[in-house]
């Protein structure tokens, strides 16, 4: 089975790296950073020249691009070489509506389509034990399977196509509420002479014990804003998910107020920076 991957940004060289040290045959990469690829090239995968070229040598087409937008042009742009020996996985975050368009345009040829996008960020990708969320036909799933499972520890079909990206995007609505949670009560408990350390411990004992206090600690005490998943692409997902919310009709103003913190962070030119740096914005900091 012969793997296409599309896209080596900061998750995708990583988990493309993993697919090339872990899979037994071919795995061709594509990217507009032409270095990116030229990288993967070294650590064993074959190096195309555009997007098609990677997509008509491979039974598997992976892509991992930043926006709706890309997705969307990447599939127009290999359709014509998409037919029915094609499997094609999208693990991009993007809007479910356009993920859906994608899947119609790519299934009208015969092919077969998932959304899986992933959770967690770049240390998990180096590591191979991202979490995967899937939507595509149950019959597909355990052909893709053993493929995702090279880049994740935690893989789930959430249901059909669109599951995998809106459980996506409700999976980065929740964990920047608790972000900004997070942001605001250890702003309050500083102000009031608790450590930082004594804080995370304190926070453990008790029903408040959270993932994202617990990886972002020591970056939060070092004031490390060293961008691992950036401000600008949670601002991108929380605006998904606002409009996802708005298309259903529910009112969801926790996720309101987290979007206004993103707004704030994009106005101050923070949005290449790490996600965390939300903390400044909350409590008033300047590097």
């Amino acid at each position: 089975m012969k793997i296409g991957f599309i896209g080596l940004g900061i998750m995708g060289e990583s988990m493309a790296a993993n697919i090339v040290s872990k899979h037994d045959d071919p795995v061709f990469v594509s990217d507009l950073n032409r270095a990116q690829v030229e990288k993967l090239a070294a650590a064993g995968a074959i190096a195309c020249d555009n997007n098609t070229q990677a997509a008509e040598q491979a039974d598997v087409i992976i892509t991992m691009v930043p926006k709706s937008e890309h997705v969307k042009s990447v599939y127009t742009e290999i359709l014509p070489v998409i037919d029915e020996t094609k499997i094609c996985i999208d693990m991009s975050t993007i809007d479910p509506a356009v993920s859906l368009e994608c899947a119609a345009m790519v299934k009208a040829k015969g092919a077969q389509w998932a959304d899986a996008p992933v959770v967690k960020s770049k240390p998990a990708a180096i590591a191979g034990t991202l979490g995967i969320l899937v939507g595509c036909d149950e019959a597909l799933y355990p052909v893709i399977e053993p493929v995702l499972k090279y880049m994740g520890c935690n893989v789930i079909r959430m249901g059909e196509n669109g599951a995998g990206i809106t459980m996506k995007i409700c999976h980065n609505a929740l964990v920047a509420q608790i972000q900004n949670g997070v942001n605001e009560t250890l702003g309050l408990a500083c102000r009031a002479g608790i450590s930082i350390d004594d804080f995370a411990t304190a926070v453990s004992y008790g029903g408040a014990g959270n993932f994202y206090l617990e990886s972002q600690k020591e970056n939060l005490k070092n004031k490390n804003w060293t961008t691992a998943f950036s401000l600008e692409n949670e601002h991108k997902d929380l605006g998904i998910a606002q409009r996802l919310a708005a298309q259903l009709g529910f009112d969801m103003p926790g996720l309101t107020n987290c979007k206004a913190v993103y707004d704030k962070g994009m106005a101050m030119g923070l949005g290449k920076e790490d996600w965390r740096a939300t903390y400044k914005i909350v409590n008033g900091i300047e590097d």
